[in-house]
């Protein structure tokens, strides 16, 4: 069913190893980072529930975002990307979230260290894509900024 390489890259053979690897990475991370937002989402509770409810939804809207150019970047250079569920369990780099209700702060503390595990895994391939690929470099270096901002806006939370 899959379609040898209908789409051609003009980056070299190496190039698009390497950068189509860090797409993939970034396009599970991103998937797994919208999942958990969701799954915190629908379960807060706690005195800062319509807040932090809201953060969630801006937060999802910013890493389905992110996914799509992150894939829509690796079809590109002609990397068919893979954000099968089956994918994502497997390779995520994310720490996951707990089920049924839980406390607003405690939201808080695990998309707290969500981001960072995935901003984590940005600056590696921000480093390993700077002779690579520029191009995507600077969407993850966008990606990485945004995160960050949003990393530190969670975080004021419970400082």
């Amino acid at each position: 069913m899959s379609t040898a390489t209908p789409i051609t890259s003009t980056l070299t053979d190496e190039q698009k190893t390497i950068t189509g690897g860090a797409l993939q990475d970034t396009l599970v991370d991103l998937i797994d980072l919208s999942l958990i937002a969701k799954q915190a989402h629908w379960n807060v509770v706690g005195q800062q529930f319509r807040s932090v409810h809201l953060e969630l939804d801006e937060l999802v809207t910013v890493a389905r975002e992110f996914t799509d150019a992150a894939a829509e970047r690796a079809t590109a250079i002609g990397v068919s990307p893979d954000g099968r569920a089956e994918t994502v369990a497997k390779t995520a780099h994310t720490k996951g979230f707990g089920e049924g209700w839980t406390k607003d702060t405690d939201v808080v503390t695990a998309i707290v260290a969500n981001l960072k595990a995935v901003i984590a895994g940005l600056r590696e391939r921000i480093e390993a894509t700077e002779d690579a690929d520029p191009v995507t470099q600077d969407l993850l270096i966008s990606f990485a900024s945004k995160l960050e901002q949003l990393h530190w806006m969670w975080q004021a939370q419970v400082a």
